[in-house]
């Protein structure tokens, strides 16, 4: 008969066919540990499988339930307390036995699983190892006025324990993920190509939420000669560092392509036959306009991507129309331009889908409240990403937000020689 069993029998009574310590007895206190063990993990947020644990432990054994985090040899204070806080022993005995308790091995009991500090406080108290393999992330701490925790009431707090810590170690493996791929991102959007001097450039790249995922959005200005510039925001689908690779792929073919001086429809033909031809790219859309202010000009070509806005002299936002081919990596093809007037005071925005979809809400109405925004008339571009930003609530966004705003800029005289002009 294992202790566990023993630990239940006891506390309801003799066992026999019918009675409360049989086998209809035992039901109800099993169920107990499956439900409490089912409530532990529901998110890969660490601090909140933390508190999860501690409340289970409490409705298990009563008293009061603490964590103790452990990074390295970095051991936290009293964290996710559930209970009356005044039941814990001293936290220095604790982070003493977080520091010193390693990995039980599978057939032995670790004596810092089951402890009675000396001293003032003189309530019972367990630490149990928060263990996953070989990988120690703290401890468990419980205490209670009343009797000494019994072995099994320790093994069945050290089952919950355990999948606390298989649960905090695949968030921490997440956070990890999802540091890698920000930084990744961060680097690669820090060092966007240089815009000719005829023209402001402002970017924003907005992460949606604390906890989700890096994705592949991404904007960039290639300087073109003759003092055109290529502006380009992308979106690779997915999330995480996969796709934040496949997007410094497309982003490094699109600078080499664009080198070339062919139109926006040629690059995306040549963008989407790259891509086509490694399986395991991820498919992407992607916008290109080509800013040529000494003619007052852009011409457009998209991927799958939504068109960019256009701010009116007035502060008007009116959508311009762009010949829509498919997404990049899926060898398709058939991608057109258009060209629209552009004049100096006049701005470009371009963006990806996170900063105007809504969930339940049709692209086209989402699309609609961008349009019926207005602005003071020649905003600067910074101020005018921070209006769209802001009006738009782009920064609760359900998803990921780049996002790029340009006006032409021309110097007193025009451009002040041949060189210039021509990058």
């Amino acid at each position: 008969m294992s202790g566990v069993t023993r630990w239940f029998q006891g506390r309801r009574g003799p066992a026999s066919a019918d009675g409360p310590g049989g086998p209809d007895g035992l039901a109800e206190p099993f169920k107990a540990l499956r439900t409490a063990a089912a409530g532990i993990g529901t998110s890969l947020d660490e601090s909140t499988t933390c508190t999860e644990l501690t409340r289970a432990a409490v409705r298990l054994a009563g008293g009061c339930a603490a964590v103790l985090r452990r990074v390295g040899d970095t051991v936290s204070g009293y964290e996710s307390i559930s209970g009356d806080a005044d039941l814990l022993p001293d936290v220095r005995w604790a982070t003493a036995v977080a520091r010193d308790a390693g990995t039980p091995a599978a057939d032995s009991w670790m004596d810092p699983w089951l402890a009675r500090p000396l001293g003032s406080h003189l309530r019972p108290a367990l630490c149990v190892p928060l263990t996953s393999g070989s990988d120690q992330y703290g401890v468990l701490v419980c205490a209670r006025d009343g009797p000494a925790f019994a072995r099994a009431e320790a093994e069945l707090l050290a089952l919950l324990a355990e999948r606390a810590a298989s649960h905090i170690r695949h968030a921490r493996e997440y956070d990890q993920v999802n540091r890698t791929a920000a930084d990744l991102q961060r680097a690669l959007l820090s060092e966007p190509g240089r815009p000719h001097p005829n023209l402001d450039v402002s970017i924003r790249y907005l992460p949606a939420g604390g906890r989700v995922l890096v994705g592949g959005d991404w904007c960039e200005t290639v300087r073109l000669h003759f003092g055109r510039t290529l502006l380009v925001v992308g979106d690779v689908m997915g999330h995480g560092l996969e796709a934040a690779v496949d997007m410094s792929a497309y982003r490094s073919s699109l600078r080499y392509i664009a080198s070339s001086e062919l139109p926006p429809h040629r690059v995306l033909r040549q963008l989407d036959d790259i891509a086509a031809t490694e399986a395991d790219r991820r498919p992407a859309t992607c916008l290109l306009v080509r800013v040529d202010p000494s003619r007052g000009q852009v011409t457009l070509s998209s991927a799958g991507h939504l068109p960019p806005a256009l701010i009116t002299r007035g502060g008007r936002t009116a959508l311009l129309r762009v010949p829509v081919g498919p997404p990049l990596g899926t060898g398709f093809g058939g991608y057109e331009s258009a060209t629209h007037q552009f004049e100096p005071d006049e701005a470009l925005v371009l963006f990806t889908d996170g900063l105007v979809e809504r969930r339940d809400e049709d692209i086209d109405r989402s699309l609609d409240r961008l349009a019926e925004l207005h602005f003071a008339p020649a905003v600067d571009v910074d101020g005018l990403l921070e209006s769209i930003l802001t009006r738009l609530d782009a920064r609760h966004a359900e998803d990921d937000v780049a996002v790029l705003a340009a006006r032409p800029h021309r110097r007193q005289g025009g451009f002040s020689s041949v060189e210039e002009a021509g990058g």
